[in-house]
């Protein structure tokens, strides 16, 4: 029959109580119960096959086994506090080499207008960013966390975690409705020009939701296709074609500065989700602080934020535009 293990909490317990030669006070300090202490002290002096303390109804004393114990146990437990410290500051507080995965659309969405905060927030931390279009089963280590968009494959490797999922609205630009119409159902969209993220078969048909829930799934064509949210949001805005995109915070420089306008806005494109994958459940403070700023980013929009922002991009060029025509009077 195997002997009881020895716990480390337990030896922990074992050396508050010697020290204060009281389980009272000990449990006063530890925030535990009287009971709870007394009982792990139990099973430690089970472990040992020794008794190491002598209880009475007046005083708290060290047996010879236990005063030895205690003189061998403090050392170890002030090495084990030594060695838990640097683990505590670097869970606490974010430094070191960050590590991050992430596509180039979602990338360039995010990265440009938020990372100088981001850095600024936390001077001890390096950043380094790959955005390759890296696949979650394919991953080959090295990061501290990988951002996916979209569908995520059968098998991945880590500790999945959905950050969002957000529905996804048509836009073009007002030229481009100028010139080809506008369409009125989604049927509509079979005759005009729609920029896909590839030019895959998979990817020419579009699913629309409506408001009732109905669903239809409509096939698309168009000359072009890019697998970047940013990219299909500038190539729409220059007149090229209507374009999907997902409805978060991110989007709404995009938005606002390529002056897109919803297309069919009774109607919705299917939700896409985007994931973050880490090596472990257990996080390091670099990686919950990333995490942690780019969530708002990524917050869906609420109604009128976009209108909104529009009014406040129309009122900081006013200035610009009544400087323009002073100058030219």
């Amino acid at each position: 029959m195997n002997a009881p293990s020895v716990q480390l909490n337990d030896i922990a317990l074992f050396v508050e109580v010697a020290k204060r030669r009281s389980f009272t006070l000990a449990a006063q300090h530890l925030s535990i119960p009287t009971s709870t202490l007394s009982r792990r002290i139990l099973a430690l002096e089970d472990a040992v096959g020794m008794r190491l303390l002598n209880r009475n109804t007046r005083r708290l004393d060290l047996t010879e086994a236990g005063a030895v114990y205690l003189e061998r146990c403090q050392f170890l437990i002030e090495e084990a506090r030594l060695a838990h410290e640097p683990l505590l500051a670097l869970s606490r507080q974010p430094h070191g080499l960050l590590q991050v995965a992430m596509p180039q659309s979602l990338g360039a969405l995010i990265l440009p207008n938020a990372l100088g905060a981001f850095i600024a927030q936390y001077p001890d931390l390096d950043c380094a960013f790959d955005l390759s279009m890296r696949s979650p089963a394919t991953r080959d280590g090295g990061f501290d966390v990988m951002i996916h968009f979209g569908q995520l494959p059968e098998v991945v490797e880590g500790d999945v975690r959905e950050l969002v999922s957000l529905d996804q609205h048509l836009y073009a630009s007002q030229a481009y409705l100028d010139r080809y119409g506008t369409p009125r159902t989604p049927d509509d969209l079979s005759h005009h020009q729609c920029l896909r993220s590839t030019a895959g078969q998979e990817h020419s048909t579009w699913t629309l939701a409506g408001a009732d829930d109905q669903r239809i799934d409509v096939p698309v064509t168009g000359r072009i296709a890019a697998n970047s949210v940013s990219m299909g949001s500038v190539l729409a805005g220059l007149g090229l074609g209507i374009t999907r995109l997902p409805q978060c915070r991110a989007m709404l420089p995009a938005l606002t500065q390529n002056s897109l306008h919803r297309v069919l806005p009774e109607w919705r494109v299917a939700p896409v989700s985007i994931y973050a994958i880490c090596p472990s459940p257990l996080l390091p403070a670099k990686t919950r602080a990333f995490l942690s700023f780019i969530e708002p980013l990524l917050a869906p929009l609420q109604p009128g934020e976009l209108e909104r922002a529009r009014e406040r991009t129309q009122a900081a060029a006013q200035p610009h535009t009544q400087e323009s025509t002073s100058a030219r009077g």
